[in-house]
């Protein structure tokens, strides 16, 4: 058997399951690039796939970070990745008239996290995904393919990870380095925010006579109704940030509904509604953090069956 990996985008709350895997790994006493076979995530969920799978030193065979670190990621610096200045706030008009935050705090914290460590180091199969807004496809990080061009690990997580309107593109790599060779790339949210199909497409692909075993996390579903009495008034600007919302969180049902046909058993979905939390991608706040590890514990506790049944699996599996 073959298991897989996928954690949805979902910004800020990302912490969610960066709690879950931490109950995995303590339960299991592994760290995950050890538990699965092909660990993939979109957005939030692409960082925490990068950062479970990095060497603690390059040709290293230990993991860099447990999931236990990663919540710190969230806790601790999740206020300096989302904020701004007075005047970008002003000047970008609350991101209607440009990104609402400076990429240059996430990307010190991705050079933080990542250095100088390559995607083919990973120490399991990852998959993280982004969208070539000059080409107009997606497009796919995979750490096995040796028919994509080299890139850094922080450079996969700063483009899954360019939300629009929170951020701008990436650009792969840097313009200065190469400007004839570019990718131009944001969040793959936009078409894969729960990349677990994606993911299970590839694992199929990878080992077609293997039995597969998807496990997919969530990062809390949006409960905030959009009232028809305000969306009939909105053009482009009251839809800018909604739309994005919507597009995101009605893929991951998809997804969610058609690998629930195709795989039964072999598929364990574990989301739930935030009831607390606020389910804005950037509220960083301490009150909101201390609300997303209420809906984490909250959400382990209704999937308590789930996770137990999971965590022998993995057992057997190893």
């Amino acid at each position: 058997m073959k298991t897989v990996l996928s954690i949805d985008g979902g910004g800020i709350r990302g912490l969610i399951p960066a709690l879950i895997l931490d109950r995995i790994e303590k339960a299991l006493g592994q760290p995950t690039c050890f538990l699965f076979d092909l660990v993939a995530g979109t957005s939030t969920g692409g960082i925490l796939a990068l950062a479970l799978v990095k060497p603690r030193s390059e040709g290293g065979v230990l993991p860099a970070y447990s999931a236990g670190n990663l919540v710190g990621l969230y806790a601790e610096r999740g206020g300096e990745i989302f904020s701004r200045s007075l005047w970008k706030g002003v000047g970008s008009a609350g991101g209607l008239l440009d990104e609402r935050y400076p990429a240059e705090n996430l990307e010190s914290i991705l050079k933080a996290y990542f250095g100088e460590m390559m995607m083919e180091e990973a120490l399991t199969r990852v998959l993280v995904s982004a969208y070539d807004i000059e080409d107009r496809e997606s497009y796919f990080f995979k750490s096995w393919d040796e028919n994509q061009p080299t890139t850094y690990m922080r450079e996969a997580a700063r483009a899954t990870s360019a939300a629009p309107v929170y951020f701008e593109p990436a650009c792969i790599p840097p313009e200065a380095v190469n400007p004839g060779n570019r990718l131009a790339l944001i969040d793959g949210g936009v078409h894969a925010n729960n990349p677990a199909m994606c993911a299970y497409a590839e694992s199929k692909r990878l080992w077609p006579e293997e039995e597969i075993l998807v496990i997919s996390l969530g990062t809390g579903e949006h409960t905030r109704p959009i009232r028809l009495e305000d969306a009939r008034e909105w053009g482009l600007a009251g839809w800018a940030i909604p739309l994005l919302s919507v597009i995101f969180d009605g893929q991951a049902d998809d997804v969610d509904y058609q690998l629930r046909q195709i795989l039964s058993g072999n598929y364990v979905r574990i989301q739930g509604r935030l009831d607390v939390a606020s389910d804005d991608m950037d509220d960083a706040s301490p009150a909101n953090i201390e609300a997303l590890r209420t809906e984490a514990r909250k959400i382990m506790r209704k999937h308590e069956g789930d996770l137990s049944i999971l965590c022998d699996r993995l057992r057997e599996g190893r």
